[in-house]
Formats: structure tokens, sequence, C-alpha cells
């Protein structure tokens, strides 16, 4: 099998397992455990926090060790902690296991990011648009699938789990059979050498304004989007709108982001990244306090199709923005920087839209967030260089 199609049933496998077991069975588990709304919140938000600290070293490893090796872990979290499940007892124990189960993301996601940006330097964002989009149709498969064996077998914790930890093992026999995009060093390196290469990727990938920058633009993007899953379904039900229609809503977006991501990765090749990626982040702006001032079903329909034209302009095209940035050797430590900033935006957003909805409203909430975006449009507009756009006007 060719290694970027493995590498994408992988990923969509992964990930479909992986959101299996988080939703929705994962919160009735805890709540079943005798977990209190405040240990509930954290116990689904755990996975997504250990990916905040685990995502930079287990990328700046991938150049050192290989991002095979790497990936390989990653699969290991996927396919293990699942069988574990059965034999939870309380909510703490279910905490505590849910943040060893994010090292399974938090390893696998950066590497496997930058094996795929490792594969070919042309075309470089079509790929990562495919890549977006197979993890993408994984991530809403999964609660669908979970949420019907838990109903097929009678609220069956165990049987759930269990399936996740089968779907797991799948990941791990495709990169068993992938190869190495590049070698993370000689074999005879010593860790006293593997150790200063460590240390030199991180430090240079953070001492770059323009991955930090972009970074930080897709983060910020993620606030408004995590924002707007965290309460669409609130502000639907409180205007009126049956659970049918906010399904609708949240999955009209999705579908949009699915199915556009590869071929804003493929406009992004063609014309430069920072052009798509700009169109992309003013298309969320304006969707956003629009949604949240928004009444009726139609509307609103129209309007999430719109942030998801946004969310797939902005996201494989700012990952192949800083593969761009980056020397080839350093792919790991940036896809990591990465993904740690954007894990940051995602667990904000929900937390900072709750805080301000309650004094400001959902408008001004919405409106302060797309503000927010266009901050982050300016300062990357004019502080990012764009090298994919170099090679369009030369190729022109």
């Amino acid at each position: 099998m060719r290694p970027f199609l493995a590498i994408l049933i992988a990923g969509m496998v992964s990930r479909l397992g992986y959101q299996m077991a988080r939703s929705p069975v994962l919160p009735r588990f805890a709540q079943d455990l005798g977990a209190a709304p405040e240990l509930l919140g954290l116990i689904v938000a755990a996975s997504t926090i250990t990916g905040i600290f685990i995502k930079l070293p287990a990328g700046a490893l991938s150049d050192v060790l290989g991002k095979r090796r790497m990936m390989l872990i990653g699969c290991l979290f996927f396919a293990a902690p699942p069988f574990l499940y059965p034999f939870v007892a309380g909510p703490y124990s279910l905490l505590l296991l849910r943040f060893l189960h994010g090292f399974a993301t938090a390893i696998f996601a950066p590497v496997a990011s930058a094996y795929v940006a490792s594969l070919a330097k042309e075309g470089r964002g079509a790929k990562l648009g495919w890549f977006a989009s197979a993890t993408d149709i994984g991530a809403t498969v999964g609660p669908l699938i979970g949420g019907m064996v838990l109903f097929a077998t009678a609220g069956s914790y165990t049987t759930t789990y269990l399936l996740v930890g089968v779907l797991g093992l799948l990941p791990l026999l495709m990169v068993l059979r992938l190869p190495e995009a590049e070698e993370g060093g000689a074999a005879s390196e010593t860790l006293a050498a593997r150790s200063r290469r460590f240390r030199e990727g991180v430090a240079e990938v953070l001492a770059s304004p323009p991955v930090i920058i972009a970074s930080a633009l897709e983060s910020m993007m993620y606030v408004g989007y995590g924002a707007f899953l965290g309460f669409l379904p609130i502000y639907g039900k409180a205007g009126g709108l049956n659970d049918a229609q906010i399904a609708l809503v949240l999955g009209g977006q999705l579908a949009t982001a699915m199915a556009a991501k590869p071929l804003t990765g493929r406009l992004s090749d063609r014309v430069g990244r920072k052009p798509v990626i700009l169109a992309g982040l003013l298309a969320c702006a304006a969707s956003l306090p629009l949604l949240f001032r928004a009444g009726g079903f139609g509307t609103l329909l129209g309007l999430s199709l719109l942030l998801g034209l946004g969310v797939a302009a902005v996201t494989p095209c700012t990952t192949a923005l800083v593969a761009d940035l980056v020397k080839a050797g350093r792919m790991g430590s940036a896809m990591g920087v990465f993904g740690t900033i954007w894990d940051i935006g995602e667990s904000a957003g929900p937390i900072l839209a709750g805080f301000l909805i309650v004094r400001a409203g959902y408008g001004r909430t919405f409106d302060l967030i797309a503000l927010l975006m266009l901050a982050a449009a300016v300062v990357f507009a004019l502080a990012v260089r764009d090298p994919a756009g170099g090679r369009a006007e030369a190729a022109a």
C-alpha cells in the first residue's frame, strides 16, 4: 500500500476509535461512576490537556528518533488503554485513564502531520488537506458508532471500549508497514548527540516568529470554533430549534469542512498559503457574530456552511505553511509546537466564551472573538512570508 494512502487510513481509523471512546460514551460512563459536573468536565477535557504538554516533545523526538517509530508509540496508546476501561471503578481512576489515553493523539497527531508533510514538498497542501479530511471523517463516524454500540448492547461500556481497543490495533498494524520518511539519525548516534539535536530542534522552532505567529493564528481560529461547538446547541435550543435541526447545523459545517479541505489545500499549492488562510479566517470572523444573532434554522444552517468553508481554508493551509517555514529535519518539532498552540486555543474557546456570555451576551462575546481573529490576521499578514507563494509565482 502506498505510504500516503496507508497514513490516511491509519489516521481515519485511529481518530474513529478515539472519538468513539469519547462521545457520547464517556460523559455517560463518568456520570454513572458518580462524577460531579465539575469533575465530569475535567474528565472530558483530560485528553486535550495531555496534548498541550506532550505534542511538542513528541514532535521534536520524531526528528531525532524517526517519525515511524514515534507513530508506533502513539498507536500503542490507541490500542492498549481502551482495554483498561472495563476495570475502572471510580471517577478519579477514569480521569487518570483519560490522561493516559490522551497520549495517543498527543503523540500520533503532530508526528503523522509531519510524516505527511515530509512525503513531498510539491502538493503538500493538498496532501495535508486530504489527511485532515480523513481524520475528520473518523472523528464524525466515531461518536455515531459509539452511540449505536452503546444502544445495541443495552449500555454496556465494557463492550464499547473493547471494540475501541480492537479498532486501535488496526493503525498499529498499518504503521508497522510504513517506510520511514526521514531517518531520525544514525543508529550509532550517542544519547548525548540525540539529546543535543532534540534541544536544538525545539529551540530553533520556538525561536521562529513566523512559525509561532502562524500557529497562534490557527489557535485563534479554534478559540472561535471551540466556542461555537460548545454554545451553538444551547443557543439553538433557546431559539426554538429542535435537536435534529441543531444536529444538522453542526453537521453542515463539519461536512462542508471535510469536503473542502483537500480543495483549499490544493488551491494553496497554486496561489500560495497566505491568501487562502486569510480568506478563511475572514469567513470565520464574519460568520461567528452573525450565527449568534441569527434566528431560524435556514439562516443558521447557511452561516454554519460559511464557517465550515472558513475552517477548511485555514487548517490544512496553516499546517502546510508551518511545514514550508522549517527545515526538513525540524518538521516534527514544528508540528509539535503547532499542535500545542492549537490545543491551547481549542481548550480556551469554550472557557472564554462561557465567561463572556454571562456578562455580555452571545452577540458581543462573538464580536470580541471575531475582533481577536482579525487582529491575528493583521499580524499574520504583516509578519509571515509565504514560501509557497514564491514558488507559485516562479512557476507562473
